[in-house]
This record gives structure tokens, C-alpha cells and sequence, in this order.
């Protein structure tokens, strides 16, 4: 009940922001398991070109975006892995009227096991998916331009 009432209490745009990402979230979680990594970049990049028709468009800064990532990303179980959070933020911040660049790096862990990480970047800062350790990462080539 807590919640909901802190939940009320927000502004208008951040509620709309807050719910945009929870649907976001949701789907880029089910389109992760469900399609194919190919068909679900080409629907990230068909909905990111579009942009919010929301009277508060202007006051969204990219930390509100990252700030709605991070507070629904706790309330979703299991956790959300690193690749829905990137995806959702990249379209959340390309529809407000940002540039931002989906980096998916590899390293390998001790036992020469391959990891994968992915974060987004935003004027050459790190947005989101910072880790500690995030320099022993190898970026992969960027997707921008790819024929998909």
C-alpha cells in the first residue's frame, strides 16, 4: 500500500515514465526468450526511431530514464539481466531525443569461461550497466548501420 501511495505522489511524467518501462522491461524480457536476438534488435530499432508524444517530453532528462530502469528493475523477479535493461534504456532515451550506444562487451572469466556484459553509454559516460570491473570488457563491434 506503501507503494502505491509513494507511486501516486509522483508527477504525471514520472508515472508515464515508470509504466513505459515496466511494458518495456516486460517485453524486452519475453523477446530475449522468445525471439530470435536478429528479429528482436530489428524491433528495438523500429521502436526507437519513433518518438513520445508526452507533454512532459521536454523534462525527461536521461538520469529520470536511468532512474526509471533502476526502480523497476528491483520490483521484477527474478532479476533483470543486463541485456533487457541496455535494450530498454536505449529505446527509452532514443524516443526522448537522446544518442545513446548499446555496447555489448566479452571477457573471459577464470576458468576460461566467456561472460558477456551490456550497458549503454551516453556521451561518452557509462548510463547504465556500470560495473567495477567494466574495463576488462572487450566491446564488440557496434551494431549501428548493420543490415539486419
Amino acid at each position: 500500500m506503501r507503494r502505491l501511495r509513494k507511486f501516486l505522489g509522483l508527477s504525471w511524467g514520472d508515472r508515464y515514465l515508470l509504466l513505459s518501462t515496466l511494458v518495456l522491461l516486460l517485453t524486452m524480457r519475453l523477446g530475449l526468450y522468445l525471439l530470435r536476438f536478429r528479429t528482436l534488435l530489428k524491433w528495438v530499432r523500429r521502436v526507437s526511431q519513433t518518438t513520445f508524444q508526452s507533454p512532459v517530453k521536454n523534462q525527461t532528462s536521461p538520469s529520470r530514464i536511468i532512474w526509471s530502469v533502476n526502480v523497476i528493475s528491483r520490483y521484477m523477479l527474478p532479476g533483470v539481466k543486463c541485456l533487457a535493461r541496455a535494450l530498454t534504456t536505449h529505446i527509452l532515451m532514443s524516443r526522448y531525443g537522446y544518442s545513446p550506444q548499446l555496447q555489448i562487451g566479452v571477457a573471459k572469466a577464470e576458468g576460461g569461461k566467456l561472460e558477456a556484459h551490456a550497458w549503454i553509454e551516453h556521451q561518452g559516460r557509462v548510463a547504465i550497466g556500470h560495473l567495477p570491473d567494466l574495463g576488462r570488457y572487450i566491446p564488440l563491434p557496434s551494431l549501428e548501420g548493420v543490415k539486419l
